[in-house]
């Protein structure tokens, strides 16, 4: 089953879709939560100028706080999947955009705390910490306040910068709405002459089929159609990038680059060192799109043809068995890991599983403390599927074992760290399987799988790094920017990165960041590459049974943000600091481009 030929919502199987009851039995139920935390926000707004009433108060504030945050989780994580995985629902839609007003006006409820703690002042915190031992478990958040206390607004401000978060989210939501519900595809043509309706839910198995005319014309078609509407879509992301502007600019930072690594506290050093390292292996790259084109036996390779299957034999792998698989795979980070994975998986409805209509494309990890780390995603029996399943459950693990392990106050984990666990679990799986006495076919599929990976996550995030710093760049020099800009921008970036192995069709290539939604969340790109380096380095200690190695992996995923992203992939093994981890994960990738060659000769 594909999306194009997907089912409406009602006739998908319960035990493939996630497990909505388990938050609220109805939207009756959701609603009279929501009309209840409103009432309650005002309990959190009676702590406002009394923080200096002593550590009790302060205790008392915070878990006022934790409350209202705990319940406004489990509200806009009942809401938001209900509209992803039917976005035709109108209800789901919503109360979405409902519960993003609630979001909103939580953060302005809590806004006065940063700045009364900051007027406090570390010393008087200090001596309350001593005083009141319950106190101690903020000590990290303490030290993170006030390393960002330049940059930490009055009481006033800081109200009014949380109540814009429901405004600002307008750009993105409107570049979403346009792409998944109103775009217009033409149909794909087969070469039997025949036509295929074209999505952009189900673009990604058309790509990967052996009919290269059905494969041209899908990709002209989301191309041509992102084209029809590429002055809204810039308005939108340049709408989004002043947003940030405005934001660095409120609270007093050189730079957007500089404004989003400090606060996760990661110097712009390590965003530089992973683009240095990326443009100078791009010849890795080029020997990738020889060793394919030859393979492929076509005179020139297109765009088109990067996920073209290398064999004609398909690996079909159901949803039960790719759990089984990985969960093999995973083995060497202890039974109970695997237990609670496969739990989730298969018995406790953390996933929704199927395609239907109206279901947004891709897949993404999403939950709070007190719910499941729930995954959407859209499963086709094939390789891969079984590796956005592993992706998707190395988000969900690290949520849910950061949750188990870390009080509200650290249940979360920066972006920075997001994408280690989900390419990590890719990395092993992807090892387990070519360890495997398993045919040439099979083998050659296995790294078609992982190349296809690391074009997404070493080779177009890299450049779509590099285009976002770029447009902000230009945004904060007070220069405009169109949608001609962007695109010439980008297809400038794809040049260097083909190089002369693959044909440019500069507008259509250029025109690619319109498909990337990731764009609207601030330098979110940039941490895909530095988050599948650190996977594979801490992967290779793994698959080499480097004593201490797993325990040291389980340690990251329980440290939440209780330590700095930096020192919490420290804690597993690797220096982010350093561009080591981006030049090993490069040394993996030439040795799967050897493999391919020495299979498909």
């Amino acid at each position: 089953m594909t999306e194009a030929t997907a089912p409406p919502r009602a006739e998908i199987p319960l035990s493939y879709q996630w497990n909505a009851v388990s938050l609220f039995a109805s939207w009756e139920s959701w609603d009279a939560a929501l009309r209840q935390v409103q009432t309650e926000l005002d309990t959190v707004r009676a702590f406002q100028g009394r923080l200096q009433e002593g550590p009790a108060t302060l205790l008392a504030a915070f878990a006022a706080i934790e409350q209202i945050m705990r319940q406004v989780g489990r509200l806009y994580t009942y809401a938001s999947m209900a509209h992803f995985v039917d976005m035709t629902d109108r209800t789901a839609s919503a109360a979405f955009s409902q519960v993003l007003g609630l979001v909103g006006q939580a953060r302005a409820a809590v806004s006065f705390a940063d700045p009364e703690l900051l007027e406090l002042g570390a010393g008087v915190l200090a001596v309350w910490q001593e005083a009141e031992p319950d106190l101690a478990v903020y000590a990290h958040y303490f030290h993170n306040l006030f390393r960002k206390q330049a940059h930490v607004r009055s009481a006033e401000v800081e109200e009014l910068l949380g109540m814009l978060a429901e405004p600002f989210a307008g750009a993105e939501t409107t570049a979403d709405h346009l792409r998944n519900t109103e775009l217009k595809l033409t149909p794909a043509v087969a070469a039997d002459g025949s036509q295929v309706t074209v999505t952009l839910s189900n673009l990604g198995d058309l790509l990967t089929g052996p009919d290269r005319q059905l494969r041209r014309t899908a990709w002209e078609s989301q191309a041509d159609g992102l084209l029809t509407v590429k002055n809204t879509l810039a308005a939108a992301l340049e709408t989004s990038v002043k947003q940030n502007v405005f934001d660095m600019r409120a609270r007093r930072h050189a730079s957007t680059l500089e404004a989003s690594l400090f606060n996760i506290n990661v110097p712009p050093a390590v965003f530089h060192n992973l683009i240095a390292t990326f443009r100078r292996h791009l010849p890795t790259w080029h020997r990738y799109w020889a060793v394919r084109r030859r393979a492929l036996g076509v005179e020139t390779l297109h765009p088109y043809d990067i996920w073209a299957p290398l064999t004609n034999q398909k690996t079909q792998i159901r949803y039960e068995q790719a759990v089984d698989i990985i969960a093999s795979a995973l083995r060497p980070l202890g039974d109970d890991y695997v237990d609670i994975l496969r739990r989730g998986a298969l018995e406790d409805g953390w996933i929704d599983v199927l395609p239907n209509v109206g279901k947004v494309a891709g897949a993404f990890s999403t939950g709070s403390p007190g719910t499941h780390p729930f995954i959407l995603m859209s499963y086709h029996d094939d390789l891969f599927s079984l590796s956005t399943l592993a992706h998707e459950l190395g988000h969900s693990m690290h949520s849910y074992l950061t949750w188990q392990h870390q009080p509200y106050v650290y249940a979360d984990y920066s972006l920075f760290v997001a994408e280690v666990a989900s390419n990590f679990h890719q990395a092993m799986m992807r090892g387990y399987l070519l360890a495997q006495p398993n045919e040439t076919a099979f083998q050659i599929a296995v790294i078609e799988e992982g190349m296809s990976n690391f074009y997404r996550y070493f080779f177009i995030m890299p450049m779509l790094a590099q285009f976002e710093l770029a447009v902000h760049q230009r945004v904060e020099r007070g220069q405009g920017t169109t949608a001609d800009d962007m695109i010439n921008l980008l297809a400038d970036l794809y040049a260097e990165g083909f190089g002369d192995q693959v044909v440019l069709d500069r507008e259509r290539v250029g025109m690619n960041w319109a498909a990337f939604g990731h764009l609207f969340a601030d330098y979110y790109v940039y941490q895909y590459a530095t988050g599948i380096s650190a996977a594979h380095a801490l992967a290779g200690r793994i698959l080499r049974s480097e004593p201490g190695a797993a325990g040291a992996y389980r340690q990251f995923l329980q440290a939440g943000s209780s330590v700095y992203p930096l020192d919490a992939l420290r804690l597993a093994g690797v220096d982010m600091t350093t561009p080591q981890a981006v030049e090993d994960t490069f040394a993996v990738l030439a040795e799967l481009v050897e493999r391919l060659d020495t299979l498909t000769a």
